[in-house]
């Protein structure tokens, strides 16, 4: 019998730095809408995420995916590249 894990997380970021082994920073960004002002104000976190391949370079627009606990600041994996060298 086939068990299905729970839906995980996806983001869609940039890349910040590699200058980890095996580990990339990545920005996200999204739009929150202000109570009071209904103004949109964009906000960012940063997310530590395991690259295998070291195929990831700063720049490029990643599709990451939750995961399990891999050190004490990843919990994100990269899934694909979307595009490489976003920033130029």
């Amino acid at each position: 019998m086939t068990t299905e894990r729970g839906n995980r997380k996806t983001r869609v970021g940039i890349v910040i730095s590699d200058k980890m082994d095996k580990t990339v920073v990545v920005k996200v960004d999204h739009l929150v809408k202000h109570p009071v002002y209904k103004k949109y104000i964009k906000r960012r976190i940063t997310f530590k995420a395991h690259d295998e391949q070291n195929a990831c370079g700063v720049g490029d627009k990643v599709l990451i995916v939750e995961t399990r606990p891999l050190s004490r600041d990843k919990r994100w994996r990269v899934r694909e590249i979307l595009e490489k060298n976003v920033i130029v």
